[in-house]
């Protein structure tokens, strides 16, 4: 009998069937309890073929890492026009973003859960997708500033704060929303505009909250 002949496929297209494989079994299964075996019986070829083109689990599941966080800076960025004023850019990124995060709840969990919690380099890589995006929302922070005709310079400590609090609050909310029956990325998007807004809101037009001034003690003077 003569061996049996397999439609050869260029070795980029077999390599991104394997990583949407590997994404999906280590979403739900999580990084320990995902096989090899799994992932090569999920997408189709020997064991030995994903060791061949991706060297071992680690190496797999750091390319699974960047391919998944470059995707979802990609969905954000190219959700936002510049053209719009600074809310509707606000609302356009955070609906990209949930919007990706819902459709994609693997690559989400591959991102928000495995890869933080397996230690370097899995958590850096996310480090560096998450500093990119708060890098993004920065600028539109200051570009609302900016359309509110007032000192675009914000304390620097202050818009880096606002931006880490913003992408904080995106991340924890797509994690909800991925486990919320019937939360979809319009709702979430506009859960966090009236979370963030109305203060961002205050903020350019010069009404920032501020605490309380501290009373003196019992015992002062």
């Amino acid at each position: 009998m003569g061996a049996v002949k397999t439609k050869r496929m260029p070795r980029a297209v077999r390599e991104q069937q394997m990583l949407d494989a590997a994404v999906r079994i280590f979403g739900q299964r999580g990084y320990m309890a995902a096989s090899m075996d799994e992932i090569a019986e999920l997408a189709g070829v020997s064991k030995p073929l994903v060791y061949l083109y991706l060297n071992s689990k680690e190496d797999l599941f750091t390319a699974c890492i960047r391919r998944e966080a470059a995707a979802l800076v990609e969905a954000v960025r190219a959700g936002v026009r510049r053209d719009l004023p600074a809310d509707r850019q606000l609302w356009e990124g955070l609906g990209a973003f949930f919007t990706h995060t819902g459709e994609n709840p693997d690559a989400w969990s591959v991102l928000h859960l495995q890869a933080r919690t397996h230690g370097e380099p899995f958590a850096a890589e996310v480090t560096a997708m998450r500093e990119e995006i708060v890098a993004f929302v920065t600028q539109l922070i200051l570009a609302a500033a900016r359309e509110a005709h007032r000192d675009p310079d914000l304390p620097e400590r202050e818009v880096a704060g606002l931006a880490e609090a913003l992408v904080g609050a995106a991340e924890s909310l797509a994690a909800w929303a991925n486990v919320t029956p019937g939360v979809g990325a319009r709702q979430a998007a506009a859960t966090l505009m009236n979370f963030a807004w109305a203060g961002l809101g205050d903020l350019m037009a010069g009404r920032p909250w501020a605490p309380p001034e501290e009373q003196p003690g019992p015992h002062a003077g």
